[in-house]
């Protein structure tokens, strides 16, 4: 295939999964992904096969070839409802730019790892194992063990969210817990009989007020961010509110920390007397601290860009994703692998295609074996 054409057809398929607007928690979107990404990597010689969860469906393909496979994480779900395409983030070519719901976060990596897939035929390379999970977005709370099983005897692992802003790779992540705070307390007339009530609102607000200086204690090893980013409950101004509840993001950057914070968000209670406080954990993605060998892996990473005229860093990120996990299995592993862009969950979402070029270029000389390196252009 020409260099225009692997142009056209990448960007085709970019313009195909962006199409299928695929927001967590949709299942018919998911198996629409999941059948799509099914047949393109059955058409490279993939055996590909399916994992269905209460969230949806997720991707596993194996592609054979020399030695432990190369492990590619990504997803398939968004952050954006249904309609986006058509009212907020329609899909458009502007030159270099594309955009659309999903194009850089990350079905542009989607693209890129089939790409380089297509270029491996009949040449010496090594076994490839893709996981395409389907809910990321909301955590992974369904397909953690899925991810465990197909990271099990691999060599190394690409994840294949966006990269930072300059292009580096990211190695290493913070942790992230998502956490459901639940206040119940007892209804009452505002004016009639307050004293009867207790308000669940208020409960809320000074749990919260709690949680922070829990967060944002001077003697924790180190930072923590903390981050609530709902809050529901209550409904009438003359009715003391019987429920409300807040769900609360929390970022670690080391275990310990994430650990001796949640130990003391468990300890917590309930400040009122009849009220009545539950935490309850969404989904929790540990702290990847990079290793030895996941260094070394981005320096295999880098040593194979030279000759492409890209130069290759890494550094860690504030974010979490799969390879949260998939770095604390042991595997050698980096993120980022997705081409430049920028505007992740918002609307000036976008992706480069002269970026997601070179990181087809860039996969495919990595799963190539030492041997055929050099017939790299």
């Amino acid at each position: 295939m020409d260099i225009a054409s692997e142009r056209e057809t990448a960007l085709g398929r970019l313009e195909s999964l962006v199409r299928i607007e695929s927001p967590s928690l949709d299942v018919p979107a998911s198996e629409a992904i999941a059948d799509l990404l099914g047949r393109w990597w059955q058409a490279v010689g993939a055996r590909v096969r399916t994992v269905r969860t209460d969230a949806g469906v997720t991707l596993i393909a194996d592609l054979d070839g020399a030695g432990a496979p190369a492990l590619l994480v990504g997803h398939g779900d968004t952050v954006w409802p249904r309609g986006t395409l058509e009212t907020d983030l329609p899909w458009t070519v502007d030159g270099d730019t594309v955009r659309g719901p999903g194009v850089y976060d990350m079905k542009s990596g989607l693209v890129v790892m089939i790409a380089a897939a297509e270029r491996l035929a009949g040449r010496r390379h090594r076994a490839v194992r893709v996981v395409v999970v389907c809910d990321e977005e909301i955590g992974s709370p369904t397909t953690q063990d899925v991810l465990r099983d197909a990271a099990e005897g691999a060599a190394l692992a690409i994840g294949f969210e966006s990269p930072h802003p300059d292009g580096a790779l990211k190695v290493g992540r913070r942790g992230s817990t998502r956490l459901k705070l639940t206040v119940r307390g007892r209804a009452a007339h505002a004016a009639l009989d307050p004293h009867r009530g207790v308000s669940a609102i208020d409960e809320l607000v000074d749990q919260l007020v709690a949680l922070r200086r829990i967060a944002a204690d001077p003697q924790l090893a180190t930072e923590v961010l903390c981050n609530v980013g709902a809050v529901r409950g209550g409904g009438r101004t003359n009715v003391v509110p019987a429920e409300a509840e807040a769900e609360i993001g929390l970022r670690f950057v080391d275990p310990h920390t994430e650990e001796r914070v949640l130990e003391a968000v468990r300890g917590l209670q309930p400040i009122r007397e009849d009220a009545a406080v539950e935490w309850t954990v969404l989904s929790r993605r540990p702290a990847w601290q990079a290793g030895a060998a996941d260094e070394a892996l981005l320096a295999r990473i880098a040593r194979r860009a030279e000759p492409l005229g890209q130069q290759i860093e890494g550094r860690p990120a504030a974010g979490a994703g799969d390879t949260n996990q998939v770095g604390n299995f042991g595997v050698p592993t980096v993120d980022g692998f997705g081409p430049r862009g920028g505007g992740a969950h918002a609307l000036s979402e976008h992706v480069l295609l002269s970026s997601l070029e070179q990181r087809i270029d860039l996969l495919e000389a990595v799963l190539l074996t030492e041997e055929q390196e050099h017939e790299h252009p």
